[in-house]
């Protein structure tokens, strides 16, 4: 660390806090006004070479457009508790479910197969989104799906279920 940098901060800081202090306190509340301070004595510190001789004025600029960038974070977050408030109550996990067959498939599978298969059932998940949750890449994610729906269908054929349309005989004639 360059000590003049430090010493020229620690000269200058201790001038800085009290006024930033109620120059903030005048215009939020203590707890913004706390973070605030804190992210403008974050700039001064790595600015500490454009400080000029006068640094309040200065100071008071960075602490304005720090205070502006809390506001306008405060008001993302209310958009989003509202969006999220608007929106229907998560149903949670699927309840247990009707056919145990699925269950049981699932079960018989390995753990990597299975939990793919969930993503992309449960989740809704596209094979792009499941590469990015299992950090592999897309094409990757897209052959295990397939080779996952493969070996579910294989074992619902052997437990007796039908594995959607394909136990099916509607249409076919014997």
């Amino acid at each position: 660390m360059d000590e003049s940098r430090r010493e020229r901060f620690e000269r200058v800081a201790p001038g800085l806090v009290e006024p930033l202090r109620r120059f903030l306190a005048r215009r939020t509340d203590a707890a913004t006004a706390d973070d605030v301070l804190a992210e403008t004595l974050l700039v001064c510190w790595r600015r500490v070479e454009e400080l000029p001789d006068e640094p309040l004025p200065w100071a008071y600029a960075v602490a304005r457009n720090c205070l502006r960038n809390a506001e306008r974070a405060a008001r993302r977050q209310e958009r989003v508790a509202a969006r999220l408030a608007a929106e229907p109550a998560d149903p949670g996990p699927p309840g247990p479910p009707e056919d145990t067959a699925l269950d049981d498939a699932l079960a018989r599978l390995r753990p990597d197969d299975a939990e793919l298969l969930r993503l992309w059932a449960w989740e809704q998940l596209t094979p792009a989104e499941i590469a990015t949750v299992l950090d592999i890449t897309a094409n990757a994610a897209s052959i295990r799906l397939h080779r996952a729906r493969e070996k579910l269908k294989d074992q619902l054929r052997k437990i007796g279920a039908a594995a959607g349309h394909d136990g099916s005989r509607e249409g076919r004639r014997p």
